[in-house]
């Protein structure tokens, strides 16, 4: 099957790189699923003082700025100079992309001194690219020094696990896809989830879904160690990884996407409808069952815990080590000065102080020791993972995340663009208007389909089929046939009228349930700038409601873009919660390329 004719989106192993996004994520109630790409954690620094830049996967950014503050009240100095450490958080499939094509502080954030990825196969990648284009090694160290350790789990609300086995019976990938090829689902055990559904993140973007992927390879091959190009290219390994993909119910940049949605519906007393299994990290299992699903320490306590809790099933094939490098970048902006402080403050975080600190929020400490969080009470089991995978060679690792594109579930894409007369304002000092942004993000977002996945475009406004604010342009049909239609379409859009959202949304969700395809991930992207201008539908509660798919197993995904400042992201977000999707923020209509990448990433 074909791949994505798109230009990958982290350290384009085959082909080249693009930037990764800059989308703003979403933990509290008015937003919803998008990593923070880029933002600073940490305050600025005195004057006078050694600033070193740090660039930290998300899971541990804020809790690294924490332990940034406590060294710069305990000691803050490097060769006698006053030290200071900001953090910033950046997805490491985002750094790595950022790095290789040379570092764009006002698309990437501050230029880091440090990265510290969530594991070194993102160091492996970076590595293979700048040497595959010539290019100087940034990373230097082939095994920089790891300051905390978290591995890899297929994380399972805990009475699916026990239904398996969990904890006493080792379970593993041949176990999903056990049950995802099973025409029964659960009731092969007598239960009443229906099928097996996975959640699981774009190897592009994340960590997780890299490992996982990863995992299900090496998982193919029944060996833990040398995965060789010769086995990716295995009919018989291509054909076990793609039937795991084939029970993923979407992707996405960041499982807090996934586990946002599971507490969603664990408070509405559906924790066991939602997903079957979702691929996180040893310390997100903790963090869910706290309540806190983004890890962020600042949220702890807010939440309760969910009724049905996740329990942490340790591949029994073997699984791989999140190392959270720690890499001092080999550039010229890194001083010696920096380097100085570069080093001290890696030893501070490795010191008792600061490792308590990690062990306090789940992760194990920099050797691999698992802390007192991590026991059967909360889900974790600290005599596992008993089998453990190295990642394989820098060229099959780059195999193995080109592979995923054209091994990846299809899609059948129903893209829906507000069209409405706001989008005719001006943005940005150049003349351009909102629609034009979005015409031109939307007509390259869509280019990065595969030629089959499936597409299909709306429009809507006040103004279009008679009494119905909406309109198809484009029928479904393969993006091969259909792409260069639903590009012209887009290119002639013109707006005119207000925005009828309600019923557009209302009416797509119902097309897309009544034609549901198995075998695809079935989802509608809406773009819009304004809220619900249509009377006569104008119930937002009715909305969400009819988006509560009975069920679960021919969910229809709902992903809005909140396009410019007066678009109302909470709504848009209740309308995703309620189809079990995610909502995007695109406040500012300059971002909404990087946006409508982010939102094609779930695809």
């Amino acid at each position: 099957m074909a791949g994505r004719n798109r230009v990958p989106l982290v350290v384009a192993v085959v082909v080249g790189v693009i930037a990764v996004l800059a989308v703003r994520a979403a933990t509290s109630p008015s937003k919803s699923g998008a990593q923070s790409h880029v933002g600073t954690v940490g305050a600025g620094a005195p004057a006078g003082c050694v600033t070193l830049n740090v660039a930290a996967s998300s899971e541990k950014a804020a809790l690294l700025q924490a332990i940034a503050d406590d060294y710069a009240k305990d000691d803050g100095k490097a060769d006698g100079k006053c030290a200071r450490v900001l953090v910033n958080t950046k997805a490491s499939g985002g750094a790595t992309t950022a790095l290789a094509r040379g570092w764009n502080d006002s698309v990437d954030g501050p230029r880091p001194d440090v990265w510290t990825p969530a594991s070194t196969s993102w160091t492996a990648l970076l590595r293979y690219e700048t040497t595959k284009r010539d290019l100087p090694d940034l990373v230097g160290d082939a095994k920089p020094p790891s300051i905390a350790r978290t591995p890899l789990t297929i994380a399972m609300p805990k009475p699916m696990a026990q239904t398996l086995g969990w904890p006493t019976k080792p379970i593993g990938w041949s176990d999903i896809l056990a049950l995802a090829k099973d025409p029964q689902g659960w009731a092969r055990y007598g239960k009443p989830y229906g099928a097996f559904k996975l959640g699981k993140t774009n190897p592009n973007f994340s960590t997780s879904g890299l490992n996982a992927t990863i995992g299900a390879y090496f998982a193919a091959t029944q060996r833990s160690s040398d995965l060789s190009l010769k086995d990716l290219a295995d009919p018989k390994v291509i054909a076990y990884v793609k039937a795991v993909e084939g029970s993923v119910v979407h992707y996405g940049d960041t499982t807090l996407t996934f586990l946002s949605n599971l507490q969603k519906a664990d408070d509405r007393g559906q924790g066991l409808s939602y997903v079957s299994a979702v691929t996180v990290e040893e310390k997100s299992v903790w963090d869910y069952n706290q309540g806190n699903p983004s890890g962020d320490p600042k949220t702890l306590g807010r939440h309760k815990k969910p009724r049905t809790p996740l329990v942490a099933i340790y591949p029994k094939e073997g699984t791989l080590f999140s190392d959270n490098p720690f890499v001092t970048l080999k550039a010229d902006w890194v001083t010696d000065a920096k380097r100085a402080v570069a080093a001290d403050f890696l030893s501070y975080v490795q010191s008792a102080k600061a490792q308590k600190r990690f062990a306090d929020a789940a992760f194990r400490d920099f050797e691999g020791k698992a802390g007192p969080l991590i026991n059967p009470s909360e889900g974790l089991l600290p005599a596992e993972p008993k089998a453990v995978i190295s990642a394989p060679a820098p060229a099959v690792l780059a195999g193995v995340k080109d592979s995923w594109e054209r091994l990846r579930k299809r899609a059948r894409v129903l893209l829906v663009l507000d069209v409405s007369g706001s989008m005719g304002d001006a943005v940005g000092s150049a003349g351009a208007t909102k629609l034009d942004l979005a015409k031109k993000a939307a007509a390259s977002a869509v280019g990065q389909l595969a030629p089959d996945d499936m597409l299909s475009l709306w429009i809507f406004s006040t103004q279009q089929d008679k009494e119905k604010p909406y309109r198809e342009l484009v029928p479904f049909g393969t993006a091969r046939n259909n792409l260069a239609t639903v590009k012209a379409k887009i290119a002639d859009l013109q707006p005119n009228g207000g925005t009828g959202l309600y019923a557009t949304v209302r009416a797509a969700n119902a097309f897309m349930t009544t034609s549901f395809q198995p075998g695809f991930i079935n989802a509608i992207v809406v773009l819009t700038d304004g809220r619900n201008e249509f009377p006569a539908d104008n119930n937002i509660d009715s909305l969400t409601t009819a988006l509560n798919p009975e069920d679960a197993d021919r969910a229809v995904r709902v992903f809005p873009i909140a396009y410019g400042e007066d678009a109302d992201l909470g709504e848009l977000t209740k309308i995703a919660d309620a189809s079990r999707a995610a909502a995007y923020d695109a406040s500012d209509p300059a971002s909404i390329d990087k946006v409508l990448t982010a939102v094609l990433s779930n695809f």
